[in-house]
């Protein structure tokens, strides 16, 4: 093995032993379930991409801790997890706070590896690399809101509410989504404060990604025009 692959082998073992340990005895284990799905999907996604595509230590890192924050949940559903209590006295909360925790750090840490795949694949510089990697990471969050709504739905009422992690408020999906977004705008904060303090040309940068092409044209029916006419001249 290369030796830098051994770190991305230690963020892995790392994650299967905090998964290990919440798939043994969980509160409830039917919403353990119904929360492992996602991991049971993306984490072989990642580990299969990264052979194509490999992200950046810091971002796999990241990813890590998001996801080991996630499973500590899925131990004991969000609603219960003992640390949210503390959380719950520090901010004098009527409910525990762990999962406002886990979707603050959905933006905070999974905004910056999204912002790597964004930047790689589309090649966005200046502005647009600061603000598109928050508005993906806000629709990513409210995707999950989704999946959570319709997933409580169909599967047993108990394990529903378990998974829903609402706790009896009625705006809590708004309120995850937007402390999500809070917190991909920190991330993106700091990423934009180290840029701006290393990065060579950093001020051009931002005043070119304002800039129009000089060949840029309009898209809509002027594209599809364009694209039928080449259609019929073929």
């Amino acid at each position: 093995m290369k030796k830098g692959n051994w770190y991305y082998l230690f963020l892995i073992v790392i994650f299967l032993a905090f998964w290990a340990w919440a798939a043994i005895d969980p509160l409830y284990p039917s919403g353990w379930l119904l929360e492992n799905y996602l991991i049971f999907i993306f984490v072989p996604i990642i580990i299969i991409s990264g052979i194509y595509f490999r992200l950046s230590k810091l971002s796999y890192t990241l990813i890590t801790i998001f996801m080991i924050l996630h499973v500590i949940g899925s131990h004991y559903t969000y609603a219960e997890v003992p640390f949210g209590y503390i959380l719950q006295s520090f901010f004098n909360a009527n409910r525990n706070m762990y999962d406002r925790l886990v979707h603050f750090s959905f933006g905070l840490l999974l905004a910056y590896p999204v912002r790597e795949v964004f930047i790689r694949i589309s090649h966005t510089k200046g502005v647009w690399g600061y603000y598109f990697p928050i508005e993906l990471t806000l629709a990513f969050s409210a995707i999950y809101e989704v999946i959570e709504w319709a997933a409580a739905m169909v599967v047993d009422p108990q394990a529903g509410l378990a998974f829903l992690g609402a706790q009896g408020d009625v705006w809590d999906a708004q309120k995850d989504m937007a402390l999500a977004f809070g917190g991909s705008i920190i991330a993106m904060g700091v990423v934009f404060l180290v840029n701006l303090v290393y990065q060579k040309n950093f001020k051009k940068e931002l005043k070119q990604s304002f800039k129009i092409p000089k060949d840029d044209k309009p898209l809509g029916e002027v594209k599809l025009l364009s694209m039928i006419r080449g259609r019929i001249k073929k």
